[in-house]
């Protein structure tokens, strides 16, 4: 279960109960579903009893109680779903709801976290001359248009995209001096109101760069499933397994991706991108540490092998839809 699928099961739970007279009061046109908080529990949480009490005249636990027996009753990919706090309402997944953003990132592939959160919506962006406005509009647009905006530049435009530009010193050469994906990563990924990023540190092969442990991450995932191949592994067998715990911290992040996606094309913010990106490579990066997708020495591939390759492809399309977005290329070989 992603949290999109989750938000869906919630909103479809407050609906029911609004219908079967419940609950009073309208139903929201989306409910937001996020990590829990302080004093939280389990893997995803939300407040929307807190939104729903006033309307409806009870406490927010109340609200929360309420929607909790819904959920659970046509869950059975939620173990379990707690009421904390004033009226928080938190999730705990089943094993095997662990895996759904897996199968979701295979079926779905380089588009996974594309969708219609934007639909209806006409977006006309000032052009832009200065470098880094130029592309921080451009990547916007791509942003917006994968959840489903009519997004364009013109003339007629209603919105301008306010940036800190590069210096003028710097901005003749440098994406001659630093290349075009380097380029593009120190200029979108810090906050638009924040000084970009231009110097050399961006080409070095180190993990004390990001960009270079994105790539990193990436490739590696790649080169894992040619070498699976080689040995006769199938690439996506396991999708299906349960998660080791290893993992969830990797499962959480390809999970969160399309709420970031969705995120930063509502708020213009290709930087939530980058930072998604930067934490899943380091989730990669540790998972492969910790739980080998490849069978060592003697030992024979297993479910478990596949189930943990199955989940680096899932991770290198991430990695590779994010990159793309923002216009850097996601290479195979480093």
């Amino acid at each position: 279960m992603t949290p999109a699928d989750l938000s869906r099961t919630v909103l479809h739970a407050v609906r029911r109960a609004v219908d079967e007279g419940v609950l009073v009061g309208p139903v929201p046109e989306s409910v937001q579903v996020g990590r829990p908080g302080p004093g939280g529990s389990g893997d995803y949480a939300t407040s929307v009893a807190l939104r729903l009490a006033g309307p409806a005249r009870r406490t927010p636990r109340d609200v929360a109680e309420i929607l909790r027996t819904e959920i659970l009753r046509r869950s059975p990919e939620l173990s379990r779903v707690d009421v904390t706090g004033p009226g928080f309402l938190n999730f705990t997944l089943a094993p095997a709801g662990r895996t759904a953003p897996v199968r979701a990132v295979l079926d779905a592939g380089i588009r996974y976290g594309y969708g219609d959160t934007l639909a209806g919506t006409t977006v006309v962006l000032a052009p832009a001359g200065e470098p880094r406005a130029a592309v921080l509009t451009e990547t916007v647009l791509r942003l917006l248009r994968a959840q489903g905006a009519d997004a364009r530049t013109g003339d007629d435009a209603t919105e301008y995209l306010p940036v800190r530009p590069v210096p003028a010193a710097l901005a003749g050469d440098l994406f001659a001096r630093l290349g075009p994906d380097a380029a593009r990563w120190g200029l979108l990924r810090p906050a638009a109101h924040d000084r970009p990023l231009t110097g050399d540190g961006l080409l070095v092969q180190h993990e004390s760069n990001p960009l270079f442990t994105v790539r990193y991450a990436h490739a590696r995932t790649r080169a894992l499933v040619r070498n699976a191949a080689a040995l006769g592994i199938p690439g996506d067998g396991g999708a299906a397994e349960a998660v080791e715990p290893e993992a969830h911290a990797l499962v959480d992040s390809i999970g969160d991706h399309p709420g970031v996606l969705a995120a930063a094309a509502r708020l213009r913010a290709p930087d939530r991108v980058a930072r998604h990106l930067e934490r899943t490579a380091e989730a990669f990066l540790h998972f492969q540490e910790t739980c080998r997708p490849l069978p060592v020495g003697d030992e024979k591939p297993s479910a478990a092998h596949r189930s943990r390759l199955a989940l680096a492809e899932a991770a290198g399309t991430v990695l590779a839809g994010g990159l793309t977005l923002l216009g850097v290329d996601a290479p195979e070989h480093l």
